[in-house]
């Protein structure tokens, strides 16, 4: 096979560079499945590893890219087979193996999910490690008895791609959401998302209280720091609380209050390193029942290999909406 284009990763004595190279398949990471990447997408941890200001990355060089979705041309696993669309995100993606910022990508069968029959490639990937993140806190929060009976979920740093996705993912499976943003401007599409409310965070205002009235059944928080915080006083009785970014600091104050007396729950969500059977099931679900019903609009830039590093730097920059596609090769 001829050489192919890949944003490539460096960081070593001469520091941190990034860029487009030629590379052949003998130099991808070993694995069982050889795809053509078709798309895959930005997330925040893309743009930290791209410009090197996160060390997301544990060995180098690699290609960037957390996210991939394409067709298999070779396999060593019988489960795949020339031809089958498939999908990855996080599983050491662009972290201990190249990613899916390359024209090729092979992935590790273990953790190479089948592209369900209701998804496109495309559609995978608006959703990608951003959607999964927020349906995996629906389950976990399901699974601990979240109900919409509850009461609203808040949905924290709204306006970003897992925030977007929370809000048509978790309306669409009955839930009234509840928006946080400190972008006024982008309520109006916020609530064509599902948001049943907006609140500007720069004027939300916490007591500071141990405990508050309850204003929210659940939420699922992008922030952490002050706002993870303020929120716990305001949890309904047995509600759940999904804690998956930490864009306000990854400390935060807080009282033994609102677990003891009303029995809130704080629930961790670690997408990368989801054991398989919970990556099937929640595949599934965002091809059937909690499937996104505004992708296209939560999609607000395609881009390609050449133009990640002006993608990168306005998502630091925070200029950033929606989500990023990234389109390596929409024929596929």
């Amino acid at each position: 096979m001829n050489s192919f284009r890949a944003f490539r990763i460096h960081h070593d004595d001469a520091g941190h560079r990034a860029g487009i190279e030629n590379m052949t398949p003998d130099a991808l990471s070993p694995g069982e499945v050889l795809i053509k990447v078709a798309y895959s997408s930005v997330n925040y941890k893309d743009a930290l590893a791209g410009t090197g200001k996160g060390r997301i990355l544990r060995s180098y060089p690699l290609n960037g890219g957390i996210d991939v979705a394409g067709r298999v041309v070779a396999s060593t696993d019988p489960a795949f087979r020339e031809g089958d669309a498939v999908l990855c995100t996080g599983s050491g993606l662009s972290e201990t193996r190249d990613g899916g910022y390359g024209e090729y990508a092979r992935l590790d069968a273990r953790w190479t999910i089948p592209l369900p029959a209701a998804l496109s490639l495309r559609e995978s990937m608006i959703i990608g490690t951003a959607g999964f993140t927020a349906a995996l806190a629906l389950l976990r929060m399901q699974d601990n008895r979240q109900t919409p009976a509850l009461g609203p979920i808040a949905v924290t740093g709204a306006s970003g791609g897992v925030g977007q996705l929370a809000i048509d993912i978790f309306s669409r499976a009955g839930y009234e959401v509840h928006a946080i943003s400190g972008k006024a401007e982008h309520f109006d599409a916020l609530r064509a998302l599902g948001a049943r409310e907006c609140v500007d965070r720069h004027q939300l205002a916490f007591s500071g209280k141990p405990m508050d009235s309850a204003r929210f059944g659940g939420a699922l928080d992008n922030v952490g720091g002050a706002m993870l915080g303020g929120l716990l006083p305001l949890i309904s009785p047995y509600g759940n609380v999904a804690i998956c970014g930490n864009a306000g600091g990854i400390a935060f104050d807080s009282t033994v209050m609102p677990f003891i007396i009303r029995g809130a729950s704080l629930l961790g969500i670690a997408s990368a390193g989801t054991a398989r059977d919970l990556r099937d099931s929640v595949w599934q679900h965002l091809a059937s029942d909690w499937k996104p019903r505004h992708l296209e609009r939560i999609v607000t830039l395609e881009a390609g290999l050449d133009e990640l590093p002006g993608v990168f730097a306005r998502m630091l920059a925070g200029e950033s909406f929606g989500r990023t596609l990234v389109r390596i090769d929409s024929t596929v």
